[in-house]
């Protein structure tokens, strides 16, 4: 579960973009936010995250498995690059994968954000 509460389950963007193809004609698909709130907190400069990093390497193989079944979807966007405002609650969830100190406005990138970096160079030389 998330520090919000919610449900980490994988396997539903395996789902959804399965079903999409069966069920819809196989339309183009952007997955256009995917993340959770984890409680991230600084340790001698640095955050690290690594339920985030589960969490996108879990969904994102969730992914890569509908599009080697056919899935047609064209784009994965995490939510959010940096911790930010949350409508609901405030800036008291951190969904990024920067650390906002919300005082000071210093950016500090989670151990979640170096992993993601090093996971879109891999997949452009994989292409």
């Amino acid at each position: 579960y998330t520090t919000m509460g919610w449900e980490v389950y994988p396997q539903s963007l395996y789902e959804v973009l399965t079903m999409i193809k069966k069920d819809y004609g196989n339309p183009t698909t952007y997955v256009t936010e995917n993340g959770a709130a984890f409680a991230d907190t600084i340790v001698d400069g640095c955050v690290h995250d690594e339920k985030r990093i589960a969490y996108c390497q879990a969904h994102l193989a969730g992914v890569k498995q509908a599009i080697a079944e056919g899935a047609n979807c064209k784009g994965y966007f995490i939510w959010t690059f940096v911790d930010n405002f949350e409508w609901a609650e405030g800036y008291s969830k951190r969904f990024g994968l920067v650390h906002v100190d919300h005082r000071t406005q210093r950016r500090t990138v989670k151990d979640s954000g170096l992993w993601f970096r090093d996971f879109i160079a891999e997949q452009a030389c994989e292409n």
